[in-house]
């Protein structure tokens, strides 16, 4: 063979396998990015459906694990996920000691949900007093004077309670037990309030989606969940007292009435709780979920993310309202895009 036909050749065979690996990949890279999350099962929900959405309209998928918020903090400070979603914002030290930012997502809240034979949904009142006693174990039967004294004319069985928890870290339980540590000096002394506490009594469930599958297996058991679960699983609520003392149902308006009173706007890195807050119609288990970037991932790695809950914030309020997510104020929209700016230089 002479000299210029093996050049021939090895250019031909070079052309053919450039031209295949490259139909090997243009499928991959016509397909768009895929950003990967993790953490808050109580998000879980309206992620799952903003991501189908946005794939959709952009090509781009959302890989996001629901492993509880603790589990989100940890991957997203390890850097092996892009973004981490907590139900428990960061105090602003912690971001700044770990080179973290945090923005909200979305306002919602959290239920007690029960399995009492005879009993449906709505038809049982608790107050915090009681679930706190429930949840220290000194309440022990459905049919104690202190629940019956909030139920005239529901008849209560006697059977005991089955405390159900979460047994993973979770957003979703230091929302309830942040309320809990408002409501009871004993539980803010003996429990208080995080993403994992040492729980006095009950079993565990993992994610909201373990406590909800507990609270249906087991009679006489009562347990903490987000209400998307609740309406997604058609589970028996509990009607409350607010710190107002009005009796309330759980609601999306009882959630957003109670962000009125916390202005997300001026508080540090969006640090905000909205548990026990006042109003006639406030929900007092409320609470906000948070997104967690780290400052020093590729900035194209934190465009990507804040794309996606861009476009959440723009376009996705009614499948978030569909769920009973409220949406967050077009002026804390206006201030998280000037914080990601600020902070990440997009």
């Amino acid at each position: 063979m002479t000299l210029n036909r093996r050049k021939f050749v090895k250019n031909a065979v070079v052309a053919a396998m450039s031209a295949g690996l490259f139909a090997a990949i243009a499928p991959a890279a016509m397909a768009g990015v895929t950003i990967t999350g993790a953490g808050s099962t109580w998000v879980y929900p309206l992620i799952a459906k903003w991501s189908v959405a946005y794939e959709k309209e952009t090509g781009n998928k959302v890989n996001y694990q629901a492993i509880g918020s603790g589990g989100g903090i940890a991957q997203i400070k390890a850097g092996t996920v892009q973004f981490g979603a907590s139900d428990m914002p960061l105090e602003p030290a912690e971001l700044e000691k770990d080179g973290l930012i945090q923005f909200p997502t979305a306002i919602a809240g959290e239920d007690l949900v029960y399995n009492l034979p005879g009993v449906k949904a709505g038809q049982l009142i608790l107050n915090g007093e009681v679930v706190a006693d429930i949840y220290l174990g000194k309440i022990k039967k459905w049919n104690d004077p202190a629940i019956v004294k909030l139920n005239p004319g529901l008849k209560l069985p006697d059977m005991n309670i089955t405390v159900v928890h979460r047994s993973d870290g979770s957003g979703t339980t230091f929302t309830f037990a942040n309320y809990l540590s408002k409501i009871s000096t004993e539980w803010k002394q003996k429990v208080g309030a995080n993403t994992s506490v040492a729980w006095p009594t009950g079993v565990g469930g993992k994610g909201n989606a373990g406590v909800s599958a507990y609270v249906q297996r087991i009679p006489g058991s009562i347990g903490y969940v987000e209400y998307a679960y609740i309406l997604e699983n058609h589970l028996p609520y509990a009607r409350m007292y607010n710190r107002d003392g009005k009796l309330v149902s759980p609601s999306l308006k009882g959630f957003q009435d109670a962000a009125a009173h916390v202005n997300f706007v001026k508080a540090d890195n969006f640090y905000v709780i909205l548990t026990n807050q006042p109003g006639p119609d406030t929900w007092p288990i409320s609470g906000c979920t948070w997104e967690i970037l780290r400052k020093n991932a590729p900035k194209e790695s934190n465009v990507e993310v804040t794309k996606f809950f861009d476009w959440g914030f723009e376009h996705g309020q009614d499948l978030a309202r569909s769920i009973a997510f409220g949406p967050l104020p077009p002026s804390t929209v206006s201030a998280i895009k000037a914080y990601w700016k600020k902070n990440l230089g997009i």
